[in-house]
């Protein structure tokens, strides 16, 4: 039976999950898991406040629940990880938050990383989220691209925001390695990585993997 790792955007925005649908292409190897991304569709276009990660733990774990039966893992594509825990108690199949992953997978890359958020307001909530990781000590710094969810499909603005605030964290903070702070910027990582030199992860990528390994190994 083929194994499926379901892959879920929690905002409502298609553009997004198009875009990590396309960012999951090189893990699609003959003979392993099938990956499903999917929109929540009760989400708001962008996850951009504490209000807004609360507001979809409610039907994303519900869908969780609905498709334990057909999937072996699940990815919660959104850098809050909403409803991460929560999740985790309606179904015995792995579940991981692109978050937790791409920090994780950060260490192993280099000692401190920086974080490009997509905007201001959202970075005492990852810091939050960082301080219970227990890893704030190897953060050199997140910085904000200054940009709505939506305007990430700008292609050639979003391209160069990353870039230079890329290059602010690896010159002025000491970011060793940078994390990508929201799904929506999974078509940049290589573009990204090229112009910084440093190693880039995009967490949807890093999350991904580490489902797959999971199902693997199951």
């Amino acid at each position: 039976m083929t194994q499926r790792i379901l892959v879920i955007n929690p905002n409502s925005t298609q553009a997004v999950t198009d875009g990590i649908d396309r960012a999951l292409q090189p893990l699609r190897l003959a003979g392993g898991p099938l990956f499903e991304c999917v929109t929540l569709r009760e989400g708001p276009p962008g996850i951009q406040s504490q209000r807004d990660v609360d507001g979809v733990v409610g039907p994303l774990t519900r869908l969780i629940g609905e498709r334990q039966t057909d999937c072996d893992a699940f990815v919660i594509a959104c850098y809050s990880d909403p409803g991460l825990h929560s999740a985790r108690e309606v179904t015995r199949k792995p579940v991981l938050g692109i978050s937790e992953c791409g920090v994780l997978t950060a260490l192993t890359l280099g000692h401190r990383f920086g974080v490009i958020a997509i905007l201001a307001a959202s970075i005492p909530r990852h810091l939050r989220y960082l301080g219970a990781m227990g890893v704030s000590s190897r953060l050199a710094a997140e910085l904000p691209v200054g940009l709505q969810v939506t305007e990430l499909a700008d292609a050639d603005r979003t391209r160069q925001r990353l870039i230079d605030t890329g290059r602010r964290l690896v010159d002025e903070h000491g970011a060793h390695v940078i994390v990508m702070g929201c799904a929506g910027m999974a078509q940049y990582r290589q573009p990204l990585e090229d112009a910084l030199g440093v190693p880039v992860v995009e967490p949807t990528q890093a999350a991904a993997g580490m489902a797959w390994t999971r199902v693997r190994l199951a």
